[in-house]
């Protein structure tokens, strides 16, 4: 399946990806903490900044037996197609059965068909928000919901800017243990500044980069909630701002009880 793009018949785009909920101890007070992946992109001549859940779309093991499973598809750009992402455009008719199918692979230990954890991107991450190489041994990690967006929403992906998108996510809970990760994520969130993060993300252009930069923003897991649960429920799905940080829509997928209508969580 090397076909690329939408078409008249393959015109859903779906969205399949693992997102992590990281949390660790604050070393002084014991607070739990979230830790968000900060990024800021070049576009045009702007730069957006946003602090996001750490995660990433799920990589097709075997395209050939995904084909057989769900159907004919096409990638949605050169890049997804080249990295196998699980970023693809279905029939609409199909939207119930590629859900269904996704939910069932996120169940077995160890997919044939679809990588089910989120150990590739959270490393991939780390390595660009500190510019280390996180250790197996420095986290844990364990399952923690499923998510579905079942109304197809714009995405910000800029291989597929605006394009609406249905979605599932498999979302973890992963605890940071080591305590030298902890005081390097600490000093990332407090040390670099959103505007920081912008000059770097220009800097990064002006010497042939993409035009990005990554950090981490580590905010207290009790005063998250409390803004999101003092919020209307149609509201939770917006994009809004924490001291200062802009935070994606998606951070209620990483946070329970929370309700937001967008998502429907299994």
């Amino acid at each position: 399946m090397k076909h690329i793009g939408a078409t008249p018949e393959l015109s859903l785009r779906v969205s399949v990806a693992t997102l992590a909920r990281v949390l660790f101890r604050h070393p002084e007070d014991g607070e739990m903490m979230l830790a968000l992946e900060r990024k800021a992109t070049l576009r045009n001549t702007d730069v957006e900044v946003k602090s996001q859940p750490f995660g990433g779309a799920i990589r097709i093991k075997d395209i050939s037996r995904l084909h057989d499973q769900i159907g004919d598809f096409h990638f949605d750009s050169e890049r997804s197609r080249v990295e196998q992402d699980f970023r693809l455009f279905i029939r609409p008719s199909s939207w119930s059965a590629v859900r269904e199918f996704c939910i069932e692979h996120f169940s077995l230990d160890d997919s044939p068909i679809l990588e089910t954890d989120p150990v590739r991107e959270l490393t991939e991450e780390f390595y660009d928000a500190l510019g280390i190489s996180l250790k197996p041994e420095q986290y844990s990690s364990k399952p923690a919901a499923t998510v579905v967006e079942n109304d197809p929403m714009p995405t910000d992906n800029i291989h597929a800017e605006g394009v609406p998108t249905v979605r599932v996510y498999r979302i973890f809970e992963v605890t940071i243990s080591d305590s030298g990760l902890i005081d390097t994520m600490l000093a990332s969130s407090e040390m670099l500044s959103d505007n920081d993060l912008r000059d770097l993300a220009i800097k990064d252009a002006q010497i042939g980069g993409k035009g990005r930069a990554n950090a981490i923003l580590a905010v207290p897991m009790k005063q998250i909630r409390t803004v999101y649960s003092a919020m209307p429920p149609a509201e939770c799905d917006t994009s809004i701002l924490f001291e200062q940080h802009r935070l994606d829509t998606t951070i209620t997928t990483v946070l329970d009880n929370i309700t937001d209508p967008q998502y429907q969580r299994l």
